[in-house]
């Protein structure tokens, strides 16, 4: 698994353009959500605690200017897509494996106590639809469609399909490879 911040970004654009020397031009389209993943990325990584101060000042402007709010202590494997800039937050206790894609809309919480007490963990291949909310100390597997609006609160199996809210596990039904384009193999 990539541990640099370079080699981290490189595994998103990857996921974004299916190659990693994509010159800046080409990423207009994606500018703002590229500059949040490499800002991201490199307050993950810095060594130098003045580096960290400012790319975690950097990623905090970014997320006041995209909505997207995923604090740098967020674990997050290689080959992160984010679809749109748009609201989406996440719980910085959340872990979220490679090759994953989050909607707008999407928010990944804690439950503070009960039986569901804790944060999700987020497999590889994952795929989270425009409004999906996942909350709770909750496992979801590999190669899960996690549908727009569903509501999950409990594990699901590798290789489901979570639809509605509250959400119903569809088993045996993987999220399509067609989901999932330009997987990073780094």
């Amino acid at each position: 698994m990539p541990s640099t911040a370079r080699q981290l970004f490189h595994s998103d654009l990857f996921r974004y353009f299916g190659r990693t020397d994509v010159p800046v031009s080409a990423r207009i389209g994606e500018r703002k959500v590229l500059s949040y993943l490499w800002a991201l990325r490199h307050a993950q990584s810095a060594e130098s605690p003045l580096l960290q101060k400012a790319y975690r000042a950097a990623l905090s402007h970014l997320s006041a200017t995209t909505f997207i709010q995923i604090p740098w202590s967020t674990r997050i494997g290689p080959g992160f897509y984010i679809g749109h800039r748009g609201r989406i937050i996440i719980n910085p206790a959340a872990v979220i494996g490679s090759n994953c894609n989050i909607a707008t809309g999407v928010t990944i919480g804690k439950v503070p106590s009960g039986r569901r007490a804790g944060t999700p963990t987020i497999g590889d291949r994952v795929w989270i639809g425009t409004n999906a909310v996942i909350v709770g100390g909750i496992t979801i597997g590999d190669d899960v469609l996690i549908a727009p609006g569903a509501l999950v609160n409990t594990d699901v199996p590798s290789g489901s399909t979570v639809i509605g809210n509250p959400g119903i596990i569809k088993e045996g039904h993987p999220c399509p490879p067609e989901y999932m384009q330009n997987l990073w193999q780094g």
